[in-house]
């Protein structure tokens, strides 16, 4: 996996074979960054990785200068992986070893973006919880976003704040919109 754009702009990162992960395809990855870069100064919001794995989106953030980074998985290799990761290229992000259900059913911690990147094979089910308990503790800042990315074969548009998706190959990416910005925090 490469970094695509930013101050690591190039750089190659290599994840250890034994990770259980799926990164997420450069291609697709760039396509995201498009949208969030029209949507967001990404070097003002702070952002939760969920489901984290080798850390591709997280670095991807940091490489374009987003400070405030928590990404979570349960895999000790993957957390141990990100957190050098980081720490060798002095990257602002924070790692968390934990089931992502229990942090998002426990965290207050809010964000402006929630990426949440789970195994594909996962039942629909456990796809529907994401948004749920992201929207249930009241996780997103106001404007802020909720993106699941999924098999083009789990539908998810029937989920309660679904906004729109985008397919990039068989990757998915749904959107789930927080709360509107007020007047006030304009």
């Amino acid at each position: 996996m490469r970094i695509i754009s930013g101050e690591f702009k190039g750089r190659r990162i290599t994840a250890p074979r034994n990770l259980p992960v799926r990164p997420t395809t450069d291609m697709a990855k760039e396509a995201l960054f498009n949208i969030l870069n029209n949507l967001y100064y990404l070097d003002d919001i702070s952002v939760i990785d969920l489901f984290a794995g080798t850390g591709n989106i997280s670095y991807e953030f940091a490489s374009r200068g987003t400070e405030s980074i928590l990404a979570i998985d349960q895999d000790f290799g993957c957390v141990k992986f990100i957190t050098d990761t980081a720490e060798g290229f002095k990257m602002p992000i924070k790692t968390l070893k934990s089931d992502v259900f229990k942090f998002l059913a426990n965290t207050k911690q809010k964000a402006n973006v929630i990426f949440a990147d789970p195994p594909y094979d996962f039942p629909v089910e456990e796809f529907s919880k994401i948004p749920e308990l992201v929207f249930a503790n009241e996780l997103l800042e106001a404007g802020g976003l909720l993106i699941v990315e999924h098999s083009k074969h789990t539908p998810l548009s029937h989920l309660p704040k679904f906004s729109y998706s985008k397919n990039y190959g068989g990757n998915v990416f749904s959107f789930f919109e927080g709360p509107e910005i007020s007047d006030e925090e304009e």
